[in-house]
């Protein structure tokens, strides 16, 4: 399982690492690429300024996003700053409290952000997200009774919603405020501008510290508690509302517990058919990503379902069918429907 969803993370991310890693290389660079990675921190330094002194949630949450990896910050443009003045906005939903869970810090012990943990249960209670993260917390502090209780409110919430969508709206909707500086924009590339926001989009979400909504905490707990009628009923429950989660590691987990707690043959076949599935649909949007920053049509398009807002999950669904790209893999069902054991014993040379 762990395996499976460091797959999926580190697929659906996978320009994420792409402007720190460009300037990380550009270190030793030629002067047009260190010149260039120079431009794009300044540029991002001055989308943060001139989206500060609003006062409406949706920029704030922008602005904190794109100054929470930007070094050496002036404190009134701070993601610490930002964050908590888009927590207070008037219009502010529970994604800047989710954002605000990683105001804190880490080697004091006092992650994820309590006073945003505690808004969230108050204001989001049907989000099984924020009873994963408090479960993951409560198992890591060994309160067994409180992280049940917490595996049976996030069984019976209305939804999964990790807020990843709207930090991509947030960033999409914000990056167009200024043009990108000739020298951000590589003159190789045929996106040109449109490639430097669809880079600083994609490539700031997925850099960002994010909260971790205790999965692996759940599905130890769902595997060793199997035997256990309530926890196995609750976990069933869990696994159906995962599946249709926003993220494709919320939708990972869901199908990985239908597979190993189901006892219809079945439905485990067609969990393992839906996981290869949702892999190649990772992989394949991961490819759209990196070569928008080349394409400016595919750029825009990106762009666009981004601000449209909606999860991670529809945006990326939406990107592939637009692109004629098909969800199944070749050949999942056929393959899934084997079972494990009559896979490896296939694999045996007489």
């Amino acid at each position: 399982m762990r395996a499976r969803q460091r797959l999926a993370i580190s697929l659906i991310l996978g320009l994420a690492g792409l402007p720190m890693a460009t300037m990380a290389r550009d270190k030793a660079a030629p002067p047009p690429a260190a010149t260039r990675a120079q431009a794009l921190v300044g540029f991002q330094r001055d989308l943060v300024s001139v989206l500060a002194p609003r006062a409406d949630a949706m920029p704030l949450l922008g602005a904190a996003l794109l100054a929470r990896p930007l070094p050496n910050q002036p404190s009134s443009t701070n993601f610490h700053a930002l964050i908590t003045r888009a927590a207070r906005a008037d219009d502010a939903s529970p994604a800047a409290q989710w954002a605000r869970l990683t105001d804190c810090d880490a080697a004091a012990r006092t992650c994820p952000n309590a006073d945003a943990l505690a808004a969230l249960t108050a204001e989001a209670g049907d989000n099984a997200a924020v009873w994963l993260l408090k479960l993951g917390q409560d198992s890591a502090n060994e309160r067994s009774d409180d992280a049940r209780e917490d595996l049976r409110r996030a069984a019976g919430a209305k939804l999964y919603d990790d807020y990843t969508g709207t930090a991509l709206q947030a960033l999409a909707t914000t990056v167009g405020t200024l043009p990108p500086p000739p020298a951000a924009i590589d003159p190789g590339s045929a996106a040109g501008a449109w490639g430097v926001q669809v880079v600083m989009v994609f490539g700031v979400s997925g850099l960002l510290p994010a909260p971790q909504p205790g999965m692996q905490a759940t599905a130890r707990l769902c595997e060793n508690g199997k035997d256990d009628p309530a926890i196995r009923q609750s976990c069933l429950q869990l696994a159906h509302l995962l599946e249709w989660g926003s993220s494709p590691l919320a939708r990972s987990l869901g199908l990985h517990l239908r597979e190993t707690l189901s006892d219809d043959p079945e439905a485990q076949a067609a969990a393992r058919a839906e996981m290869t599935n949702l892999a190649w649909e990772v992989r394949n949007f991961a490819a759209l990503s990196a070569r928008a920053a080349g394409d400016k049509a595919l750029a825009q398009h990106l762009l666009a379902l981004a601000r449209n807002g909606g999860t991670e999950m529809s945006l990326m669904l939406a990107a592939l069918r637009d692109e004629g790209i098909p969800l199944d893999a070749p050949g999942a069902s056929e393959a899934a429907a084997i079972s494990p054991a009559a896979a490896a014993a296939s694999t045996v040379t007489p």
